[in-house]
């Protein structure tokens, strides 16, 4: 498996992984069983988004494994509104101490990984891709899940140590924000 950064010819690919895995996509076992990504991302959003390195794939011989969002914060012009609630949130939003407003922080997601790929370490290798991309550019990996998609919670907060930082909610929704370090050191369960 080659964990890289996307590029722009991704981009079609890229748009058909996350639309079959969209929450509105899926039935509700679906969800429960595999988790689910949200916000609409088309193939010109994609292509913009890899040409100015806020993804990672990975790709298996020229097949999609998998993807990852790793944007910095001003980079989200136009974002989603769990996007923009997450950002006006900062500064109730705390790391080690101090607001998430004052820490060097990266918005990691969506991440989502092919049906066919599933349960074979795609994740974690997205994971630690992403950890080695974000390390010389930001102190922290910030992420929203929805606390409805379980999946996702037990992954990132159980398996790769990531740390709850607050919540949110958004009209029915609610949402935990969690974090890592990118420095290894500083990792507990990472």
């Amino acid at each position: 498996m080659d964990y890289r950064h996307a590029v722009a010819a991704d981009a079609p690919a890229m748009a058909e992984l996350l639309a079959a895995h969209h929450h509105d996509a899926l039935t509700e076992q679906e969800r429960a069983q595999q988790g689910f990504v949200q916000g609409s991302f088309d193939a010109g959003t994609l292509r913009a988004m890899a040409e100015d390195g806020s993804l990672l794939v990975a790709d298996d011989d020229g097949h999609l494994a998998g993807l990852l969002g790793l944007v910095p914060p001003e980079n989200t012009h136009g974002a989603p509104p769990p996007v923009k609630a997450l950002l006006d949130a900062q500064d109730s939003l705390t790391w080690q101490g101090r607001p998430l407003r004052s820490t060097s922080f990266l918005l990691y997601g969506p991440v989502v990984v092919a049906s066919a790929y599933r349960g074979k370490g795609v994740a974690r290798g997205l994971f630690t891709a992403a950890l080695r991309a974000a390390a010389p550019r930001a102190e922290v990996m910030v992420a929203f899940i929805e606390l409805a998609n379980t999946v996702s919670w037990h992954v990132h907060v159980d398996g790769f140590g990531m740390v709850p930082l607050g919540e949110f909610t958004l009209g029915d929704r609610a949402y935990g924000v969690v974090g890592v370090s990118t420095r290894p050191a500083a990792r507990v369960g990472g």
